[in-house]
Order: C-alpha cells, then structure tokens, then sequence
C-alpha cells in the first residue's frame, strides 16, 4: 500500500507538472495574442465617387498625420510600444489615416536586404503596425519606394544593379528606365501586396485597413526635364500594382510641382522656376487612369527660404487652392495634401505661425469638402512620442506637448465628421474629440 501510495503521488506529481506547462504555455501564447484578439481588418475598402472618397455610401474625409517610422520602431521589443501609442494619439484625437513608409531597403532593420531577400523579422513589424492600425481604427497609407537617400531610397536599387553588373548607368534616376532596376522593384511590390499577415492572416492586397498605396516618396527625375521618363514610369508601375490589388487606391506620392506640360498661368504658381524642371508635372502624372488620386505637400519654409511669413501665407493659399481646382475641374479626382509642415529652424520661428499655418490649410480643406470639392484632407508632418528625440527632424511635434496644436487637429476632426455623419450624430460619434 504504501509502494501504491508512492506511485499514486509520484503520478500525481508528474501530471501536476504536464499540467502547469500546458497551462503556463497556454497563457504565454494566450498573452503574445491577446493584444490583437480584437484585430479585425476594416470592414470595407475606401473607394472613389468622382472627386470623392466614399465609404459605406457616405463621403469619407481625411484628418491624417505622418508616422514614417513605424515599422523600424516595431521591430525591436523595446521600441515597440511607440507603436500603439502613437495610433493612441492619433485615435483619441478623431485622425483617421496615417501615412507611413512600408519600404527600408539595404540598412538598418532592412525589409528587403537585398533584391528579392526579405527580413521576415522586419515583415512582421509591419504586419504589427497594420494590426496596429486596425485596432485603434486607423488606416494607413503605404509608400512603397524613396527618392530620396533615408531608408535606402532609389539610389540603393541603382547600387544593387551596379553591384551585379547589371546597371545600366550609375545615375539614381536610372532606377526609372532600366529594366533591371523596374524587375528588382516589380518583384519588391509583389512580394509586399500579396504578404499574409501572421496576425491577422489577410494578405495585405485584401486588408482594408491599408487605405491607399503610394508608389513613391516625391518622385523627380531630372536626368530627363520633359518629363517623359517620371510619366512612363508611373504609367508602368501603376498598371502593374493594379493587375496584383484591384481594392486599393493607388497615388503617386507627388510634392505638386507643374512641370512642362502645365500652362503658364500653373507654372507661375510653384515657389520658383527651378520647381518646374524636376522631371515631375502634377497635372499630368495624375491624369493616369490608373491613379486614383492626387497627393501634394506643402513647404513655404523649405521652397521659400527668404520670403517672410506674410509671403508664404499668401504662397501656401495660392498652392493648396490651385491644385484643389485642379482636382475639380481637371483631374475629377480626390486630392489630399499628404505632408505639410513648417520648420522650427525657420528664421523667427514661433509656433503662432505654425498655427496659422495649419488652420490656413485646414479651412481651405473644410471649405472645399463643404461643397463636395475634391479638397478632402491633409496629413501633418509629422507626429512622434515620448522619447523620441533622434526622430525630431525640426518639423515633428508630440501634440499633448502644443495644446494649441492638439486643439486645432481635435477640431478639425470633428469639422469633418458633423460633414460625413451631419452635426449630431458627427458629434455623438465622436463625442470625446469634439466636446
């Protein structure tokens, strides 16, 4: 009996133990869950009713903000957390899409390490930023590709031709006319478009919570002014996406230049002649069919070194009203002002101006999307967290830091809701963000 009872406890030990790993193993993959348990993709896609975004029957404006940062910080467990608290922010505040980069090509936390080799490490950051997203209600806009430098840019796909043996000049603008390069950045977008999230398991081509690709950060070429190469580029590579994702909307990623093909009373709107010889041409890039949209950012400090404040007040109306007009009237397209910001580097800067600034933009917004223009929204450049300082390229901000600013961006979500849902239920939705 008491050999039994030896026995009976010795079993009674060992499946205690089994027990307490299944269970504690159980919570663990429990927990790693939990924080998306409640992902579920956007129930529907964006789409297009003329110079309109449309979701569920209604017009959909754009109160959005920049985080090009996302996927580097979900990357590593420690930096993780800026993640959500950023789409926090943006959530509590009425922002309803984020552009961020979906691109990291040859450096530091690199998606793609070479051409057509992946850091599956890396993609599953950006699965966490799309989860992200979905939870708190974002949506994102995805640039695919860099002009310039950050980030690997155009200028890694040319070394990695050159490299190879295959380039055909060592220039960076040859990313845009040699067929090696557009293979490398073919196989890059197809392999990003028909990524399964690991969280979710929707592939991205399917997720609604993505509102729109963006083919590349402020395309130029100015190896060819007449602007042929930018145009049969674009043409090529949104042709391209769209045989691949027939649900998402597609832009270019434009700063708004008119380029040669613009009338004279356009090219006078740019903030100097130099603007106009960029290989790029607002007009005729996005009269594309297969672009859905036109985007513009807008920079007065930047393009306008030594104007005074009152000059780039006067420049920053003209420019946003132009190319809103042109959505209306020529392009029939939606337009959205997908960066914009003021430095605080500027001579005199003080952050009066850049609330002028901002309010400037987003009356003019507000007023076109009163009589169902084609102004339907714009995206601050840009938004960081607590801790961030290496981020803070002069331009970015925590808004609880500027009440003005938050107050201001707070405002203009709910301006756009009461237009979306009609003033009281625009309230009631968004009842935290506009009382």
């Amino acid at each position: 009996m008491a050999v039994s009872n030896g026995f009976f406890y010795h079993i009674l030990a060992f499946t205690s133990c089994v027990a307490f790993i299944y269970f504690s193993f159980r919570d663990f993959k429990d927990d790693f869950k939990s924080h998306f348990l409640d992902y579920k993709p956007q129930v529907r896609f964006v789409e297009i009713n003329g110079t309109q975004f449309v979701l569920d029957g209604k017009p959909f404006y754009v109160n959005g903000w920049n985080s090009y940062w996302l996927m580097d910080q979900a990357v590593d467990e420690s930096t993780r957390p800026r993640v959500n608290a950023i789409f926090r922010t943006g959530a509590q505040m009425g922002l309803t899409v984020c552009r961020t980069w979906a691109f990291n090509d040859g450096t530091y936390n690199a998606l793609q390490i070479s051409p057509g080799l992946f850091d599956e490490r890396v993609f599953q950051a950006l699965d966490r930023v799309i989860a992200e997203a979905g939870r708190h209600g974002i949506r994102l806009i995805l640039s695919l590709a860099n002009n310039l430098d950050a980030y690997g840019g155009k200028s890694q796909y040319v070394k990695w031709a050159w490299e190879e043996g295959v380039g055909l000049s060592s220039s960076n603008d040859s990313f845009f006319f040699d067929p090696s390069i557009k293979r490398y950045f073919k196989s890059y977008l197809k392999t990003v478009l028909t990524r399964r999230n690991h969280i979710s398991g929707v592939q991205y081509k399917d997720d609604p919570t993505i509102f729109a690709w963006e083919l590349m950060n402020e395309p130029r070429c100015t190896e060819d002014l007449s602007g042929r190469t930018l145009q049969n580029w674009i043409e090529e590579m949104s042709k391209y996406i769209k045989s691949i994702d027939q649900n998402h909307l597609l832009t270019v990623g434009l700063e708004g230049f008119y380029g040669p093909k613009s009338p004279p009373e356009k090219l006078n709107i740019n903030p100097g002649e130099w603007y106009g010889m960029l290989g790029a041409d607002f007009i005729r890039n996005n009269k594309i069919p297969t672009i859905d949209f036109a985007s513009v950012h807008v920079y007065p400090d930047s393009w306008l070194v030594l104007a005074d404040i009152t000059e780039k007040e006067n420049f920053v109306s003209k420019w946003v009203k132009s190319h809103i007009e042109d959505g209306d009237n020529i392009l029939k397209k939606p337009v959205l002002f997908t960066e914009f910001g003021l430095s605080s580097n500027a001579n005199g800067f003080d952050h009066s101006h850049r609330l002028l600034f901002y309010k400037s933009i987003f009356d003019t917004i507000y007023e076109s999307a009163k009589k169902n223009g084609a102004g339907s929204g714009a995206f601050v450049w840009q938004l960081i967290v607590e801790g961030m300082e290496v981020f803070h390229d002069s331009f970015a901000f925590i808004p609880e830091s500027i009440p003005s600013l938050h107050s201001l961006l707070k405002e203009q979500s709910c301006r756009l809701a009461t237009l979306r849902y009609g003033s009281n239920l625009g309230r009631q939705i968004f009842k935290n963000v506009c009382e």
